[in-house]
């Protein structure tokens, strides 16, 4: 006699009732489509950022489920925070920047800012994220990375470095916390079409240079970033862990 298929669980739709999410860079682009992502789909979202005035925007859509902590990530207050919490069931880090320039052009400056940025402050979020979450043994971990952090790309030299950094962190962290409970994994977007992004699009040859590397021919989505983060935070992913969801359209299979 074969064993039946659980249809209702693989079909039903994710519902995060009753659990905690907390997202930084939720004030803007792909942090902001995640904390409304989960917002909608039931959990109680701890939104990040460093301007009140996004946050309070965000915050109108879902007041009874969103409350915000107007926070920067580069500083220590926001991990004592999120250590402090009693229940953290859903961890996404969204913050993040990039310096496009030739490495010949990047001062000192410009590299400590953004490995602070890309690197430090993901690492130190899921670490307090990771102590959070141990009281409950019960987590899931999420990491904003990009197809950068599979490949090369000109002038894009401190970036791959970062999110190659954080693929690794995704890996090691994952083993390391799987049989306490807790799921890393990381989503891998391609370029998004976002108001932040467009003006790049200006470019013409800028612009059908990346849509030639996109196989499918077109840019990605906010809805479709969230779609990943949602999965990855869901009991759908239940078997998933130490893995990049590449929501690229392609450019890294060629």
């Amino acid at each position: 006699m074969t064993q039946e298929v659980n249809v209702r669980q693989v079909t039903a739709a994710s519902d995060f009732s009753g659990q905690v999410a907390l997202v930084t860079g939720a004030g803007k682009g792909l942090g902001r489509a995640s904390a409304l992502a989960l917002a909608g789909a039931g959990a109680q979202v701890i939104a990040v950022a460093r301007t009140e005035d996004d946050l309070k925007e965000l915050q109108s859509y879902y007041p009874e489920r969103v409350e915000y902590w107007k926070e920067d990530v580069l500083e220590d207050s926001l991990y004592q925070r999120i250590e402090a919490l009693d229940k953290l069931d859903i961890f996404v880090a969204c913050a993040g920047s990039n310096k496009p320039l030739p490495i010949t052009e990047l001062s000192l400056s410009d590299i400590s800012w953004l490995l602070d940025l890309n690197v430090r402050a993901i690492f130190r979020g899921a670490q307090s994220a990771a102590r959070a979450m141990l009281k409950n043994e019960f987590g899931s971990i999420v990491f904003m990375s990009s197809q950068m952090g599979h490949i090369g790309a000109p002038n894009r030299t401190l970036y791959c470095t970062t999110k190659h950094a954080v693929e690794g962190l995704t890996k090691a962290l994952a083993v390391e916390l799987a049989p306490k409970g807790i799921r890393v994994n990381s989503v891998a977007p391609t370029f998004i079409d976002t108001p932040m992004t467009r003006p790049m699009f200006e470019n013409k040859e800028f612009k059908q240079t990346v849509l030639n590397n996109i196989a499918m021919g077109h840019l990605g989505t906010l809805e479709d970033v969230a779609s990943a983060v949602v999965f990855l935070a869901s009991s759908k992913a239940a078997m998933i862990t130490g893995d990049s969801l590449k929501v690229d359209g392609g450019w890294t299979a060629w």
